[in-house]
């Protein structure tokens, strides 16, 4: 028996990398998984792979039309959805001075608005099928700042307040919703602009480690399942301890 026996999900995001290993793991926990994503042939690979329980649906973040789609995909291929995990996220070089207006508000849309606009169609369906969870994966920079970084640190501020907005206004049907912060995650969001510069990134880790997706996925289930059911409004840090505080590089 599975945490997520009879259980339905949505994740944005989710064909590969951290969204990936979320949609893999609630798989291996007993639910039927809606992978959505603008990465077609990615996520028509995964959902192959994972077979009858899953499901790829095209999903634009930043459209309402296509929210509406891929909740209905989720309702019309197995009749209910109970969780959904805003995980679609963009990053990119926004500085204060000179920093270009259309790059920051591209990441704004995707980030912010994506999340919004997720719990917007998601959560009448979650409602309706008793109660669920949403979890919104936000950054450790919704928690302190990057210099360089205004848009996503903005977006990521934001993905933390909609959060315990939604928070107090689902509870009452009985829908918890929480956010993750992850802090530096092998994925290819760090992979491919950082390169070998990945490894020196790991060293400034208190735990001398980048995280993993599965060290995420694991959090996602959490917040999830039952056994966060005392758990809304809340943030949940998954950094290797980086913002713990100032670590001297002794040893």
């Amino acid at each position: 028996m599975g945490r997520f026996d009879g259980k339905v999900a949505l994740v944005s995001g989710g064909a590969r990398g951290q969204g990936g290993r979320e949609v893999e793991r609630f798989a291996e926990e007993g639910a039927r998984v809606v992978v959505g994503d603008v990465l077609k042939d990615a996520g028509e690979e995964l959902a192959g792979r994972i077979g009858d329980a899953a499901r790829f649906v095209s999903l634009d973040v930043t459209s309402p039309d296509s929210w509406g789609e891929a909740v209905r995909a989720a309702t019309d291929a197995f009749g209910r959805l109970d969780v959904l995990v805003n995980n679609a996220g963009v990053a990119g070089y926004t500085p204060i001075i000179d920093g270009d207006v259309d790059e920051y508000l591209r990441i704004i849309t995707v980030n912010q608005l994506g999340v919004y606009l997720g719990m917007r169609a998601a959560a009448p369906a979650i409602k309706e099928a008793g109660g669920g969870a949403i979890v919104n994966i936000s950054s450790i920079d919704g928690i302190i700042g990057m210099p360089g970084l205004s848009g996503y640190v903005s977006s990521k501020f934001a993905v933390r307040g909609l959060t315990k907005v939604a928070a107090l206004e689902l509870a009452r049907y009985g829908i918890r919703v929480n956010s993750v912060h992850p802090g530096y995650i092998d994925t290819p969001m760090i992979r491919e602009p950082m390169d070998t510069m990945a490894d020196d990134l790991a060293r400034s880790v208190p735990l001398r480690r980048l995280g993993t997706p599965s060290d995420i996925a694991d959090m996602v289930l959490f917040l999830a399942s039952d056994a966060s059911s005392y758990c809304t409004g809340a943030e949940f840090v998954i950094d290797g301890g980086v913002i713990a505080g100032h670590s001297p590089a002794v040893g």
